[in-house]
């Protein structure tokens, strides 16, 4: 059953789609290569993603993919200070923390994240115990058993889906026992993550399996590799594929939205919840004249 989602100060109704806007705090991110690697153009984006209709902003520090090493103390130095401005300057936004690292996640929950987004399937066990500790909601995400900053390498499946939903329940539940709150556990499918593209493409195609579980379902679609791969683009041509992967998994049960684009996303997800019947539309004068 599809209850109440509560991150910080705020709760999101169980048919209100909610969008969580990235800012990487990284000189190297395959999308924006760095564009908001500094503090002013960071903050701007902030700004800018709030006023499009972001209720959540997901920061991180260390892209997904390889590259250079960054270690724990780089990872807090890009990102600590900048979630206590954010929080200074937005008291009511829901802020985020992508990271696997519990030293990390420890030290932006006592500068005022809400929220660690555990992109890596709980590497770190310690990080779900943090999010316990200050109350801070927890994603709970399937990679594959993929370590950090890997890519996928000739992985199979029998049935990815079933693995999926192994892997996040068992992560869900473990955090609900050592803690965190019920109503801040998301689980997350993990597209790209120790998957190709025809995984993640089954994985879209079978999420109502992970909405039935009634554990808010998160997707991370925004501009990645399965959606340039099925259609054949570079990262900077993938937006229309990724609104239409947005737009199924609204309709699937999805709940939560990491995207780049902002107000793109929430007219997706806007016509979709009232199609569904779980939003009127915004003006009516078609017919009534």
């Amino acid at each position: 059953m599809r209850g109440t989602l509560r991150l910080g100060r705020r709760e999101f109704g169980a048919h209100e789609p909610v969008i969580m806007a990235i800012v990487n705090r990284t000189p190297d991110s395959f999308y924006d290569r760095g564009a908001t690697f500094r503090d002013e153009p960071a903050l701007e984006r902030v700004e800018s993603a709030v006023s499009e209709g972001a209720a959540i902003i997901d920061i991180g520090g260390v892209k997904a993919g390889p590259g250079e090493e960054v270690t724990a103390e780089e990872e807090a130095r890009r990102t600590v200070g900048f979630v206590a401005e954010v929080r200074r300057r937005h008291p009511d936004v829901v802020i985020s923390v992508d990271t696997w690292r519990h030293d990390v996640g420890e030290a932006v929950c006592e500068a005022g994240a809400d929220l660690l987004n555990d992109a890596w399937g709980g590497v770190d066990p310690l990080l779900a115990e943090v999010a316990a500790r200050y109350g801070a909601g927890l994603v709970c995400t399937h990679a594959g058993g993929a370590e950090p900053r890997t890519r996928p390498h000739r992985v199979a499946y029998d049935d990815v889906m079933a693995d999926i939903l192994r892997v996040t329940l068992g992560l869900a539940e473990r955090a609900l026992a050592l803690g965190v709150r019920r109503d801040g556990i998301m689980i997350d499918p993990g597209h790209d993550f120790g998957k190709n593209t025809r995984h993640s493409l089954e994985a879209t195609r079978r999420l109502g399996e992970m909405a039935e579980t009634g554990w808010p379902v998160l997707v991370s679609l925004s501009n990645k590799d399965f959606v340039g791969e099925t259609l054949d683009r570079p990262v900077k041509e993938r937006l229309t594929g990724t609104l239409a992967t947005t737009a199924v998994s609204a309709w699937l049960g999805a709940r939560i939205y990491r995207v780049h684009e902002v107000a793109e996303t929430r007219q997706v997800l806007d016509m979709v919840a009232s199609i569904a019947g779980h939003r009127p539309p915004a003006v009516a004068r078609r017919g009534l004249a």
